[in-house]
C-alpha cells in the first residue's frame, strides 16, 4: 500500500456490500476496514481518525444519519461518502448540509465511488497541511514561486479553489449530478457558471453522451428559436436546409442554456413545454418530436424581480429552479486567489513559451484586493495581458489595468471605485474591440476581456455610437 493516510473505514450491514467496496479500496492501493454496525464501529479501538468514512443510511440501530451526527457532536473531522439503495433528494440536502462529501445510490459504480474516496482523501491531505499565508504580508518574503503544482478543487476538472464557498458549491454539484433534475446556477458573469455545468455533467449519467451548450444572450431573438428547436427547409426566409436545434442534439444527453434569463417572452412557453412534457417542434414543421434532456441553465439576472416585471414566466422559473445552485463571486473567496493566478501563468506561460517562476508579493496583494467585478474571467485576462508584456524577472500588472475596469460593473452589485470620462470610456471599450477584431460576444470577444455581460458591452456601444465593425480589420 503506498498511501501514507489512515485507512478508509467501511460501515454497512450488507457483507456483500462490505465486501466489495473492501475489495475496490484495496485495488486501488488503499487500506481498509470494514463494520457491520455504526455501534461495532463506535466500539472498536482506532488508532486513528480514518481519512474517508464509506457509510449506508440505513443501518440496523443507530442509523447512518444518527452516526454523523455523533460524530460531529464530538468534532471529528471525517470526510463522510453516504451510500443508500434509494435516491433521496430532502435526505441527501440534510446530509450534505451536515458536511457528508457525497452521497451515492446503490447499486454504486465503482468509477464514482473511487473518484469520492480519492476526494476524501484529498481533503484529509488537505487538513493535514499548514495553511499558506494568504495574505501575503510577510516583509521578508518579497517574491512567491509559481512552479508549485496548482491543486484544483479534488477532483473537479479545470476547477480551481480550495475555500470553503467553493467547497459548498462543489458538495451540491456532487450531489444533484447523479440524478436528471434540471439545475439553475445563479451567480454573476465570469464565475465559472458553465464550468460547473460541465462538472455536472460528467458526473451524470449522461456522461457518455453529448454536453451541448447555448449562450442565450450571444444569439440575435430573431434567431433563438431556430438555434433552440431548429427548422425545416423554407421555414422562413433563407431557411434553404432543415437545421438541428441544440435542443434535439442534446437528446440523451445535457443542454446547459447560459443567460437563460435573456430568452425572449415569446420563447419561454417552447422551453416550457420541453422541460415539461419532453416535447417540441421544429420552427415550420407540425411534427411533434419526443426528447431525452437534462436541462442546465445559468443566469446573472434576478429572475424573481424579473418575474415581477413581467419580463420572465414564472412558471418557467419554476421548472428552472427545482435545484438551484449560487455560484460565490470571486470577491467572497478571496482565498483562491493566488491559486487561480498560478494556475493562470502556467497556462498562459505554456501555451506563449515562456518561463516564468515567480510574482511579485506586492502584485499578488494588489491582486488579491482587488473585488474583481468581473469575478474570474477578468482575473484571467490581467493575468493574460501580464504573461504577453512580460520579459524577465517577476511577473507584474499595472494596476491602471485594475482601474480601468471601474465603470463597467455596475450590475455586478459592485459600486465602482473609479470614475472615468465618456471619453475615457469610450477609449477603454475601443480598446477591447480592437483586441477583439470587433467581436463582442464570445470567450475573446470585448465582453469577456472587459468581464461583463455582452447585453451591457452592445448596450453601451450604441450609446455612445461606437462602429464596432471598424474594427473587424485591426
Amino acid at each position: 500500500m503506498t498511501d501514507t493516510a489512515p485507512p478508509i473505514y467501511v460501515v454497512d450491514d450488507d457483507a456483500s456490500v462490505r465486501e466489495a467496496v473492501e475489495s475496490l479500496v484495496r485495488s486501488a492501493g488503499y487500506r481498509a476496514e470494514t463494520f457491520a454496525s455504526a455501534q461495532e464501529f463506535l466500539a472498536s479501538p482506532r488508532p486513528s481518525v480514518p481519512s474517508c468514512l464509506v457509510l449506508d443510511v440505513e443501518l440496523p440501530g443507530i442509523s447512518g444519519l444518527d452516526l454523523q451526527h455523533e460524530l460531529a457532536k464530538s468534532d471529528a473531522q471525517i470526510p463522510i461518502i453516504f451510500l443508500t439503495g434509494h435516491g433521496d433528494i430532502p435526505m441527501t440536502v440534510r446530509a450534505i448540509q451536515a458536511g457528508a462529501l457525497e452521497f451515492l445510490t446503490k447499486p454504486i459504480d465503482d468509477e464514482d465511488l473511487l473518484n469520492a474516496i480519492r476526494h476524501g482523501i484529498a481533503s484529509y491531505h488537505a487538513r493535514q497541511r499548514p495553511r499558506p499565508n494568504l495574505a501575503l504580508d510577510s516583509v521578508e518574503q518579497d517574491e512567491l514561486h509559481l512552479g508549485d503544482e496548482v491543486r484544483t478543487a479534488a477532483v473537479f476538472e479545470g476547477i480551481v479553489g480550495q475555500s470553503s464557498a467553493l467547497q459548498e458549491v462543489l458538495q451540491l454539484v456532487q450531489m444533484v449530478a447523479a440524478s436528471d433534475s434540471t439545475v439553475l446556477l445563479l451567480g454573476e458573469t465570469g464565475t465559472g457558471k458553465e464550468l460547473i455545468a460541465r462538472a455536472i455533467h460528467d458526473r451524470s449519467q449522461r456522461k457518455a453522451r453529448a454536453f451541448v451548450k447555448l449562450n442565450c444572450a450571444a444569439i440575435p431573438s430573431g434567431l433563438l428559436e431556430s438555434e433552440l428547436f431548429g427548422h425545416e427547409r423554407g421555414a422562413f426566409t433563407g431557411a434553404i436546409s432543415q437545421k438541428i436545434g441544440r435542443v434535439e442534439l442534446a437528446d440523451q444527453g445535457s443542454l446547459f442554456l447560459d443567460e437563460v434569463g435573456d430568452i425572449p417572452l415569446e420563447l419561454q412557453p417552447k422551453l416550457l413545454r420541453v422541460l415539461q412534457e419532453r416535447e417540441f417542434e421544429r420552427l415550420g414543421s407540425t411534427r411533434t418530436k419526443k426528447v431525452d434532456v437534462r436541462v442546465i441553465a445559468a443566469t446573472h439576472r434576478n429572475l424573481e424581480q424579473m418575474i415581477q416585471e413581467g419580463q420572465f414566466r414564472s412558471d418557467l422559473y419554476y421548472r428552472l429552479n427545482v435545484f438551484p445552485i449560487s455560484i460565490p463571486p470571486l470577491r467572497e473567496r478571496p482565498e483562491d486567489i493566488p491559486l487561480l493566478v498560478r494556475h493562470f501563468v502556467q497556462q498562459f506561460a505554456q501555451r506563449m513559451g515562456k518561463t516564468i517562476d515567480a510574482i511579485s508579493t506586492e502584485t499578488m496583494e494588489a491582486l488579491t484586493r482587488y473585488p474583481w467585478p468581473g469575478n474570474i474571467r477578468e482575473l484571467q485576462n490581467v493575468i493574460e495581458r501580464s504573461v504577453v508584456v512580460y520579459k524577465k524577472g517577476n511577473l507584474s500588472i499595472k494596476k491602471s489595468w485594475l482601474l480601468a475596469r471601474g465603470p463597467f460593473h455596475a450590475e455586478s452589485g459592485t459600486q465602482p471605485r473609479f470614475k472615468r470620462s465618456p471619453m475615457e470610456d469610450r477609449e477603454i471599450i475601443g480598446a477591447a474591440l480592437a483586441e477583439a477584431r470587433g467581436r463582442v460576444s464570445g470567450p475573446t470577444g470585448a465582453a469577456a476581456k472587459l468581464g461583463i455581460p455582452p447585453s451591457t458591452l452592445e448596450s453601451k456601444i450604441r450609446s455612445m455610437n461606437i462602429n464596432k465593425y471598424r474594427y473587424k480589420d485591426f
